[in-house]
């Protein structure tokens, strides 16, 4: 685990709360590399899957050419929520880093365990980067509720 994969996700999610999207940053990294990025889209695509790890899935998988995405790990701002849990299991891969805890909807750890979903053990890290995290997610629904 790599302070500087999660330090890009939180760019990211910047580029998410500036575009008005709730703002979760992921990037999916193989080998020491970031491979794919991604960030929620919803309101841009007007997809209710947009995601940012769906989306980080989706450009990992054609940089791959694979739906395969063994000896990966994947960096994302929020807890994923269970549709994510699922698409990170579906894809096989082997970690989750998560920054701050969604108590709420989080499918890692919060609601329930990721590993509850796949037979695949997936290694997770939670709270990595978490006050800077949580902040900006506070300050987006914040700024929402003021409008």
């Amino acid at each position: 685990m790599e302070s500087r994969f999660m330090k890009r996700a939180v760019e990211l999610s910047r580029l998410a709360f500036d575009a008005g999207e709730v703002p979760v940053g992921a990037v999916i990294v193989k080998n020491g590399e970031i491979i794919a990025e991604g960030y929620n889209r919803r309101e841009e695509t007007k997809r209710a899957i947009s995601h940012a790890e769906i989306e980080a899935i989706e450009a990992a998988n054609k940089a791959l050419g694979d739906w395969r995405l063994d000896g990966c790990s994947i960096y994302v701002t929020l807890e994923p929520c269970l549709m994510c849990a699922g698409a990170i299991a579906a894809a096989r891969i082997d970690e989750v880093v998560f920054g701050a805890y969604d108590t709420e909807r989080g499918f890692v750890l919060s609601r329930a365990d990721i590993n509850s979903l796949t037979d695949k053990k997936i290694t997770v890290f939670g709270g990595i980067h978490e006050d800077e995290c949580k902040n900006l997610l506070d300050l987006f629904f914040k700024e929402k509720l003021r409008k």
